[in-house]
């Protein structure tokens, strides 16, 4: 029977509100965010059939992301509408080190995820459940329920891609490298960036890094190393796919369109190599623009520049 879905991501859509102006700026440009949020769509714009589960509040946020998620043609039936909490918002600010961020999502609709909210069939009748360390480090209910989800992906066949996406604002290191490590194991792809990975194992060369990843229980592993590209990684062979350089305004969200734009391109028939390749290029064309979502590149877009690099 074919798969429904291409690519199922879990965890947390939210409302940005990007600072895109100087430092002392107080005009914020309305956007939207989540790490799997933007994956999904990300995939989507690149043609995979795809389909988010998570829980937003009953409110004029949770009802935007609704719009946004459905307006992308994905599939929202894995979505739960919660009352009695609010939807997530985060602030991006930009300096000389970067974007920082500043959330609002303590207590939200998706922190009380449940392994019961779970769509079953939708997970069963999937490709692939793409899901992430944040949606694990936002309330204990919900590592859970990302827990329950690979199990009942592993069951039934699905291919499983994790990205740990590491943020130590939500949760100590230690608690982090414990479910992580936990983790990793379970999955048939690891999409982790340079930073994580240097945080979780102490190590600063991009090789060692890939090398304790499959080390940890790693099968296929994605190095993302930013504007230097990434690092591909069967455990046998590893190659490295170099960047498009671009002229980057803002990096918010770019992980993000890599990861679901290399399933998007799996799904597409590519091998790893080729779809690291396509994702570095659209990873770079997402920094082009401000917020997480707006500048997520469809396949014209990517196609065009991978034209003009060769």
């Amino acid at each position: 029977m074919r798969a429904r879905f291409d690519i199922v991501a879990l965890g947390e859509a939210m409302v940005e509100f990007n600072r895109a102006g100087p430092r002392d700026s107080r005009s914020y440009v309305q956007g939207f965010g989540g790490d799997t949020s933007n994956a999904i769509i990300a995939a989507a714009r690149q043609g995979a059939r795809c389909a988010y589960v998570t829980r937003l509040g009953d409110d004029e946020f949770g009802r935007m992301c609704l719009y946004l998620l459905r307006t992308e043609r994905v599939d929202t039936s894995g979505v739960v509408i919660d009352p009695s909490a609010p939807t997530g918002l985060y602030f991006v600010h930009h300096g000389p080190d970067g974007h920082a961020f500043t959330y609002r999502r303590a207590g939200s609709a998706a922190s009380r995820m449940q392994p019961a909210d779970l769509p079953v069939a939708l997970i069963e009748r999937a490709t692939w459940l793409h899901v992430s360390g944040i949606s694990q480090a936002i309330s204990n209910s919900a590592a859970r329920t990302v827990r329950e989800a690979i199990r009942i992906a592993r069951q039934a066949g699905t291919s499983v891609s994790y990205d740990p996406n590491l943020r130590l604002t939500l949760w100590p290191v230690e608690r982090a490298r414990e479910v992580i490590l936990a983790t990793l194991p379970l999955c048939d792809l690891f999409l982790p960036s340079l930073d994580d990975v240097r945080q979780l194992a102490g190590i600063d060369d991009p090789a060692g890094i890939v090398a304790w990843c499959h080390r940890m229980g790693a099968r296929q592993v994605v190095l993302k190393l930013g504007s230097r590209g990434c690092l591909v990684s069967d455990g046998e062979q590893l190659t490295a796919v170099a960047p498009l350089r671009v002229d980057a305004v803002d990096a918010t969200g770019a992980g993000d369109c890599f990861d679901g734009t290399y399933l998007a391109r799996l799904v597409a028939g590519d091998d790893a190599i080729g779809a690291a390749r396509w994702a570095s290029v659209a990873a770079a064309l997402a920094t082009t623009g401000h917020g997480a979502v707006a500048p997520l590149p469809g396949v014209q877009a990517v196609w065009n520049a991978l034209k003009a690099q060769s």
